[in-house]
């Protein structure tokens, strides 16, 4: 009789354990998901990405080349809430939709963000690790920032009848950009990280 009830214990027990891990599991799917506090951050970035835009980017200057804080802030936001292909393509339609509210070039930027944020979300899903370095972070920002740069250069080509030997003078600029990009997302990528207690910070160089 005695054995029996602690079998029951140890059953009962052990179903208790069962039923945390699931909930813990559950909890943990639910945080990694695409949820309210996921939206305002996304919103909150490239809000700040269009801030910069016009204010910094005015005057920061490097040999010609500008930051585009639009695109290194949904990559940013891509980094950090780890949406799959459908969301990042939104990420990237509510982009281009920030970006006709800035000086530009009306309508192409819907193009070019939706290619750049579904390129991003498919690029971090890829192992980029090197020994001790993982150059997702930057290899990510800059492989996506070209693929923005690349179609909006080539919308206007097709779209706007720009001429093709002034188009190379583009090239240059969406690598330097994309360079310039890298820094920017590498640096706030693992502060914002540890605050928002998001994923282990990806390091560029370990």
């Amino acid at each position: 009789m005695a054995d029996q009830i602690k079998r029951e214990i140890a059953t009962e027990a052990a179903s208790g354990k069962a039923v945390t891990a699931r909930k813990r599991s559950l909890d943990a799917e639910q945080k990694k998901g695409f949820d309210i506090s996921a939206l305002i951050l996304v919103a909150v970035l490239l809000a700040a990405g269009a801030v910069l835009k016009m204010t910094v980017g005015s005057f920061v200057n490097f040999f010609g080349m500008k930051p585009n804080f639009i695109i290194a802030m949904y990559c940013l936001a891509i980094l950090l809430v780890r949406p799959n292909l459908g969301q990042a393509a939104i990420i990237g339609l509510i982009a281009g939709a920030v970006c006709q509210l800035l000086p530009g070039t009306p309508y192409i930027n819907f193009i070019s963000e939706f290619l750049g944020a579904v390129a991003m979300a498919a690029l971090i899903r890829i192992p980029m690790k090197i020994g001790r370095a993982n150059l997702q972070t930057i290899v990510s920002t800059f492989v996506a920032t070209v693929v923005s740069g690349g179609a909006f250069t080539i919308c206007l080509f097709l779209f706007l009848g720009a001429d093709a030997s002034s188009l190379v003078a583009y090239v240059p600029i969406v690598l330097c950009t994309a360079l310039i990009n890298c820094v920017i997302v590498q640096a706030l990528y693992v502060p914002l990280a540890k605050v928002l207690k998001k994923e282990a910070p990806v390091k560029a160089i370990a």
